[in-house]
């Protein structure tokens, strides 16, 4: 798939990424006000990248998002001495980002797509215009290695460990 020399452009037409892809570049505000771009990372490390909807939904998406969290961080040591770094991204403002982080002691940046460029071309928009909860891993190339599309919000955490170790 080829998305304008592997960036993000507005006018881009979204064509849902497969295995083996190049990893679409984009530039992305953390929740603690840096700016994140996956190329600086190429050669160097493997790049988890994590969507889901919103931060604060009411009733089940919400509860979801808090399970995946406690998933992701119980793993995020063994995830960063796997030699990759990890993101989680949404259409949450910075703000929102940086107040959620807070609450619940997450150790990894949160990623703010407002524009939902970033959402779109990776995990796709749902009918409410929110990221579809998917998870991208890139390796140190910036191929992408595996997707998860269907994710099983309790064990993600493992499920990214068992992913990166097949990486080579």
């Amino acid at each position: 798939m080829v998305l304008f020399q592997n960036s993000i452009k507005q006018d881009a037409k979204i064509i849902f990424m497969q295995e083996r892809d190049m990893a679409p570049d984009f530039d992305l505000q953390a929740n603690d006000g840096s700016v994140v771009k996956p190329s600086y990372y190429r050669g160097k490390k493997n790049i988890v990248l994590c969507f889901y909807p919103k931060n604060h939904l009411f009733a089940c998406p919400s509860k979801k998002v808090f399970k995946m969290a406690q998933a992701i961080v119980s793993a995020y040591q063994e995830i960063t001495a796997m030699n990759t770094v990890l993101f989680a991204i949404s259409v949450d403002t910075v703000e929102d980002q940086k107040k959620f982080v807070e609450d619940y002691k997450i150790p990894y940046l949160h990623l703010s797509d407002t524009k939902k460029k970033t959402c779109k071309a990776y995990a796709g928009l749902n009918m409410a215009g929110l990221a579809k909860r998917s998870t991208f891993i890139i390796d140190k190339e910036g191929k992408i290695a595996k997707i998860f599309r269907d994710i099983d919000v309790e064990y993600h955490g493992r499920e990214i460990i068992e992913a990166l170790k097949s990486l080579k």
